[in-house]
């Protein structure tokens, strides 16, 4: 595999991750030539991020109306590993890498049933005033809820 810029130490890197969604790729999903379109691990970052929060407890405050706070995703990118097929079954895992004050830098990696990965990636969530847009910083019990995830793993 390929070093990504996000990636130090590989083997490191995977042994921080927790938590996973699974996924099946859809017919829909492929493109002509019968692999996984490249604009779809988007949708799957978003799908396993979106579990991942509400298992850190976090969506039911921000889905709320009421709630001045929402996250917002400022950067994404994704780095392809192998062609993925209709039909693959794949656990997209999500952690946290870095928590700033009111961003968390979301670490993401595919892997498929055979243990091999299919694709990368990252991107900053930033959370947000729904009213004014600027960043409202996290609070030290979501700070404990991140960090939670990585001392599970002895970090």
């Amino acid at each position: 595999m390929r070093k990504e810029k996000y990636i130090t130490d590989l083997e490191q890197w995977k042994k921080g991750f927790t938590f996973f969604h699974e996924v099946k790729v859809r017919f829909s999903e492929t493109d002509m030539f019968g692999h996984l379109n490249n604009t779809v691990p988007f949708a799957y970052f978003e799908e396993a991020r979106i579990e991942y929060f509400k298992h850190l407890g976090f969506m039911s405050d921000w889905t709320n109306p009421l709630h001045d706070t929402i996250p917002v995703v400022a950067d994404l990118q994704c780095d392809y590993l192998k062609q993925i097929f209709f039909d693959e079954k794949l656990k997209v895992y999500v952690k946290a890498e870095t928590i700033g004050n009111s961003s968390v830098d979301i670490h993401y990696m595919a892997i498929d049933e055979h243990g091999r990965m299919g694709f990368t990636g990252r991107g900053t969530v930033v959370q947000i005033s729904r009213h004014t847009g600027k960043g409202v910083a996290w609070t030290e019990e979501m700070k404990t809820l991140f960090m939670g995830e990585k001392s599970l793993l002895g970090k």
